[in-house]
């Protein structure tokens, strides 16, 4: 099965790591933006800055009244999730850094907006590009476009770019894509709570319309160009609202579209593995799953520090390093896995259209209350005894925390030395308070080939609210896709592949680099 195949000789091994491209072939470095010649731009306002939503009322569920649906919002959803937050510079270079993470900083992740007439942009599909804070039109819609939107609302379509991280990462890549696609989605969904919107992933929709709905299926617009897998389809606007997708596909045959896709790179290399995958994992449309209604739940505790949402959006980076002495609280602690838990209209869970299929093994390192120890996290309780079968069957699962966190103890003791021999002997899971591994229900994707991109997109989600958390309890994350699959699993005594490891992480006190040089993402005035 390609699914089986592509996952066990994609996964890195302490006798050999998976293929790769051996070096780096810096002349063919893909181009970070993605853009469209000839296309209408549409510049977008940069009004973070006045918007006073915080962070730990969204995280809770207290959202503002909606905003309008206009091009001011509009440009803040998209400065909020997919836009810069700074640049960086040494030594002579120069690098932009972004609001939704991306492993290696190369971002495959691309965003379209597809809007009906709203007050200051047309009806039409739009791809945002951020280096410049504009909306590039593709598409000119007709008269009948904005009858499928039946209330206050956009769509958001999501794709990647796979060789802008093949470019680095080679066959590993295809996981890495998903990763931050699903990086993006919580981007969104959070920026989109921040304006008092709803926001979720239309899960019924298929590859072949998001492909159409974006224009990612037009042969004549791309050329030599790099194609865009379509990964996600997201609705946006007041709670209630709905829209015939089936409509805009048919309409979107006969829009006027406009623009030539740029090339990335010169040459490149063909990841023939990527392909396959990609191909099998292809998502037909589907009947949407009807997720169980989640038990009410305590709010999370309020985080250390009380920001904005602006301002920790933007201040969120990756650490490097973690300087191996900074601890934190147990309470903070949990409230931060608090934040993992699907909450009714708390995003960014509200936005995903299944129940939990990925769970938490932590390396709890210096989390002061806490024993040093291997612990379990569930975010979905009703896995527990399927879990717990599937793993070492000598494990204590010792209950810890609040009576309505789903955490228990295995085993305590020093596990600092496993933390970084599993994560490709990276002394960040060491180092830090905390490191984790995410198993994922692989045997979905083994039964339902489309679930395997959504389980690393649903450890993507996981990853940027833990970046978040951990910002606003004054600490940094990382995540982690170098690591050793199968040693994981053997410390957990997972046998069979029901389960896998399928992204870590890591969270700690940074260590920075007072060599870099930090500047705003855009011009104070003007572009």
């Amino acid at each position: 099965m390609t699914i089986r195949a592509y996952h066990e000789t994609s996964k890195h091994r302490p006798e050999r790591y998976a293929p790769g491209p051996g070096r780096l072939d810096w002349a063919n470095q893909p181009d970070p933006w993605r853009s469209y010649a000839g296309a209408p731009q549409v510049a977008l306002p940069l009004a973070a800055d006045g918007l006073a939503t915080r962070y730990n009322d969204v995280r809770r569920g207290s959202l503002p009244a909606p905003a309008p649906l206009d091009r001011e919002h509009v440009g803040l959803l998209f400065e909020l999730s997919l836009a810069l937050s700074a640049w960086k510079e040494f030594g002579g270079s120069r690098w932009a850094l972004r609001c939704n993470p991306s492993s290696g900083n190369l971002h495959p992740t691309e965003g379209y907006l597809i809007a009906p007439a709203l007050p200051g942009v047309a009806a039409g599909v739009y791809h945002y590009l951020s280096r410049k804070h504009v909306l590039e039109q593709r598409a000119q819609a007709g008269d009948d476009w904005d009858a499928a939107f039946r209330g206050p609302a956009v769509l958001v379509a999501l794709s990647s770019i796979h060789w802008r991280e093949a470019w680095k990462y080679g066959m590993r890549a295809y996981r890495y894509c998903q990763h931050d696609c699903g990086h993006a989605i919580a981007a969104v969904s959070l920026a989109a709570a921040a304006l008092g919107w709803s926001a979720r992933v239309l899960d019924a929709v298929g590859d072949d319309d998001i492909a159409r709905l974006a224009g990612l299926d037009r042969e004549a617009d791309f050329g030599t160009a790099e194609r865009e897998a379509p990964d996600v389809l997201m609705l946006l606007g007041a709670a209630q609202v709905t829209v015939d997708v089936d409509a805009l596909v048919a309409l979107s045959g006969h829009c006027t579209w406009q623009g030539a896709a740029n090339r990335l790179s010169t040459s490149h290399v063909d990841w023939h593995d990527i392909d396959a995958v990609h191909a099998a994992a292809h998502k037909p449309r589907i009947t949407a799953e009807v997720v169980p209604a989640t038990p009410a739940l305590p709010p999370p505790a309020q985080p250390a520090l009380e920001l904005v949402v602006a301002t920790l959006v933007r201040q969120r980076r990756s650490a490097v390093a973690f300087d191996g002495v900074t601890g934190m609280s147990a309470d903070a602690f949990f409230a931060m896995l608090d934040t993992l838990l699907p909450r009714p209209g708390v995003p960014p869970w509200s936005a995903w259209a299944t129940r939990p299929q990925v769970h938490l093994a932590l390396f709890v390192h210096r989390v002061t209350g806490l024993d040093a120890g291997l612990y379990v996290f569930l975010r979905d309780a009703t896995a527990l005894d399927e879990l717990r079968a599937a793993l070492r069957e000598d494990w204590a699962w010792h209950k810890v925390g609040p009576p309505h966190l789903p955490l228990y103890l295995l085993i305590p003791y020093d596990l600092r030395a496993a933390a970084q021999h599993i994560c490709c002997h990276q002394e960040i899971a060491a180092d830090s308070c905390f490191a984790l591994g995410m198993l994922g229900r692989f045997g979905l994707a083994l039964r339902e080939p489309w679930r395997y991109p959504a389980l690393f997109r649903e450890c993507g989600m996981i990853g940027q609210v833990l970046y978040l958390e951990a910002e606003a309890a004054g600490l940094r994350g990382t995540g982690i896709g170098c690591y050793f699959d199968d040693a994981m699993h053997t410390l957990l005594g997972l046998a069979g592949s029901e389960w896998q490891s399928l992204y870590h992480f890591t969270v700690g006190g940074p260590i920075e680099d007072v060599r870099l040089s930090s500047l705003p993402p855009y011009p104070v005035a003007g572009r």
